[in-house]
């Protein structure tokens, strides 16, 4: 059974995408959205458990997210795909299930 994890929380603040990240499994979902986009940037304390996650998991970063705290897409991590709202309904038709961590 496929999860499709999101992640909300900022990696500087809380430890929720890390746990997440630890709990995945071959073929599972990432999705960050609000302050987790953060963890999909290049050059940061997450960006090397992301980049090891992305092996073996689909990894999403929101786009509306990332553009409200004026990122750019040339920032992430490369394997990060970013979705819009479409795509996020998308991801949870996609997978079996969704994960919220908190």
């Amino acid at each position: 059974m496929s999860i499709l994890h999101t992640v909300n929380k900022s990696p500087f603040e809380k430890n929720a995408l890390s746990s997440c990240l630890g709990h995945t499994k071959s073929g599972d979902g990432v999705l960050l959205i609000e302050d987790a986009v953060y963890g999909a940037l290049k050059g940061t304390k997450s960006s090397d458990q992301v980049e090891a996650a992305k092996s073996t998991v689909g990894l999403y970063v929101l786009g509306p997210d990332l553009a409200a705290r004026g990122l750019a897409a040339d920032r992430l991590l490369d394997g990060v795909t970013v979705v819009d709202y479409g795509g996020f309904v998308d991801l949870v038709a996609k997978y079996d299930t969704t994960q919220a961590w908190l």
